[in-house]
């Protein structure tokens, strides 16, 4: 495994970094029907420390906090608790009413304490906000930050789904007040989906912010040829994937079939390919993986020590089109 600073900071973490919204089913509240059961996840997460993996993500709504909760126990259980690095975040509904989402100061200082008890633990190593909140002030809630960094329950903040403009925005206040700045972010970013290399990510390697992709593999579509029907129970039921991706379909299917071609000449999975083509990008610190199956982790490592040539770059990329940005993060 390799390691790198997450951001401008001191901070070591692996190359990779192990998603956990698969992990967990809650008993009340709501739950993908796709997420494996703790036992399951637990297996997960000890495979990704035995590879030499630290870094570890997941929210306070994830299968209705469940995911914090088995990521938690399960850390407890198999690893040093200061050699890890848990990521979680705050914005998104817990519960009913008016003040069961968001990025109030009321909100923030509830749901650290909810988060830090699911997860085994008195800090987070990471806390990013999932959303821009359009309702609350955003100097509330980063002042709300500050002070849960500042009473030592929370090290480093980052930010998630965010425009370019608006972590700027939230970066420019922070220093202008003292505040510990946004070190991270985590937004979508794939072969399938590259409109953050217009903005964000030349800001973060101005800003010395790291970035995170989520969904690294389109949520499967880059790790095996096109197909038009969903072939896994996650692509069949996954709503949100199909607002991501089936409205690009179009101009999507020629660059899955050029990763094929690329992957088949190597022979190797087109998953590796996709990962060794992200992780070349000096602004990407450490894509976040998800993994039900065990040869996701595997090939996820493996794709670590993949090199690719400047023609295999061009023809990954040549066919890319723009693309809209998701309803759900404008």
């Amino acid at each position: 495994m390799d390691y790198t600073k997450l951001g401008r900071t001191g901070l070591e973490v692996s190359r990779l970094c192990l998603g956990c919204m698969s992990y967990g089913q809650a008993t009340t509240g709501y739950s993908h029907p796709w997420a494996l059961g703790e036992q399951d996840g637990r297996t997960f997460i000890k495979r990704a420390l035995d590879l030499g993996i630290n870094f570890f993500d997941t929210a306070n709504n994830y299968q209705d906090g469940e995911s914090e909760a088995v990521l938690g126990r399960a850390i407890r259980d198999f690893a040093p608790r200061d050699e890890v690095i848990l990521a979680t975040k705050v914005a998104a509904p817990v519960q009913p009413g008016p003040n069961g989402r968001g990025l109030s100061r009321k909100a923030i200082l509830s749901e650290v304490d909810k988060s830090l008890k699911r997860l085994c633990t008195d800090y987070i190593d990471l806390y990013q906000i999932h959303i821009f909140d359009n309702e609350t002030p955003l100097e509330e809630t980063l002042s709300a930050l500050s002070d849960v960094v500042r009473a030592g329950k929370v090290r480093y903040l980052g930010a998630c789904n965010l425009h370019a403009w608006q972590l700027m925005k939230a970066i420019g206040l922070q220093r202008a007040n003292g505040w510990p700045t946004f070190i991270s972010i985590q937004n979508l970013y794939n072969l399938l989906n590259r409109e953050e290399e217009r903005e964000m990510l030349p800001l973060c390697l101005s800003e010395g912010v790291g970035a995170n992709p989520w969904s690294p593999l389109a949520r499967g579509r880059l790790t095996r040829p096109w197909a038009d029907e969903p072939i896994t129970e996650r692509a069949k039921t996954d709503a949100f994937s199909r607002i991501l991706f089936d409205r690009t379909a179009a101009i999507d299917k020629p660059i899955v079939d050029r990763l094929t071609e690329v992957a088949q000449e190597r022979g190797l999975p087109a998953s590796q390919i996709a990962l060794a083509w992200m992780l070349r990008n000096p602004a990407i610190v450490s894509p976040i993986v998800g993994a039900t199956k065990i040869n996701h982790l595997d090939d996820a490592v493996a794709a670590l020590s993949i090199e690719l040539s400047s023609e295999e770059i061009h023809r990954l990329e040549e066919l890319y089109q723009p693309h809209p940005l998701p309803p759900q993060l404008t």
